[in-house]
């Protein structure tokens, strides 16, 4: 079975994870990086936390990010230009068939196991790739748990339509909550479970993460199956957008939501 990436590749989107760091997304890892160490990203989009991971295992580390499409990989390749970056490598691979075999010390995927049809078969394929002793490390939003306010019926549709898009493609937009379990199914032992919140409560951050969600209702591929599936029609999609602007712009506004954690010792 395929997975079908329900964000895109659009540049609304690819610009909105290029603002990622390893700091905001992969905190829960960096203590367990060190000097020298091998890092595989696994679905390593435009690369951000990616070269950030590499600064975190120094000039005689190596990581390299692999996507199973083109564009997000040269965003990636732009990034680490700029950051005088020559030694991270940018590759196409497919989590559900790595080409390494016990290669790294750890193996890292970021918002990648909700995407997937077989989250399970992916997480193995990542223990494949790692060395005896070495990390598997996975972290991924759990949907449901978006909370916000003011209350909005364009967000509130957004987010129904979202999970059930994500399921339409049999993926699962609450990830979070099954990474133990899916663990679990995948052989994985000595797990060390965590959880952490993206919260966005000031104007700047408001401002910015209803901006990108209102360009992204439009413009990734949210918008093409939404209609395509017959759940919203374009004219819906020009009003929830709408919501998301109202929202990012109120003196009030909040917004949060978790985020599960997982590193597993192969």
């Amino acid at each position: 079975m395929t997975d079908v990436y329900l964000h895109g590749h659009h540049a609304s989107v690819l610009a909105a994870h290029g603002t990622r760091t390893a700091a905001d997304s992969a905190a829960y890892l960096l203590p367990h990086l060190r000097e020298g160490l091998t890092v595989l990203d696994v679905g390593c989009g435009p690369g951000t936390v990616t070269l950030d991971l590499a600064e975190a295992v120094g000039s005689t580390g190596r990581v390299v990010g692999v996507e199973n499409v083109d564009p997000p990989l040269l965003q990636a390749r732009r990034h680490a230009q700029e950051r005088g970056d020559t030694r991270t490598r940018f590759a196409l691979a497919d989590v559900m068939a790595l080409p390494y075999a016990a290669s790294f010390d750890v193996v890292h995927a970021h918002q990648v196991l909700q995407h997937l049809p077989d989250p399970v078969g992916a997480l193995r394929q990542m223990a494949l790739a790692t060395r005896p002793g070495g990390l598997v490390a996975v972290r991924d939003v759990d949907y449901a748990s978006m909370v916000w306010h003011p209350a909005s019926d364009g967000m509130t549709r957004w987010l129904e339509v979202y999970r059930r898009l994500a399921r339409l493609n049999h993926a699962e937009p609450d990830a979070g909550r099954h990474l133990l379990a899916w663990a679990h199914a995948a052989g994985l032992a000595a797990l060390a479970p965590s959880a952490s919140v993206w919260t966005y409560a000031t104007a700047q951050h408001c401002a910015w993460w209803g901006d990108t969600w209102a360009r992204r209702t439009l413009e990734s591929t949210f918008a093409t199956q939404a209609v395509e599936h017959g759940l919203l029609t374009a004219a819906e999609l020009v009003e929830i957008s709408a919501a998301w602007r109202r929202w990012s712009t109120h003196p009030d506004a909040w917004f949060a939501m978790t985020h599960a954690e997982l590193l597993a010792r192969v």
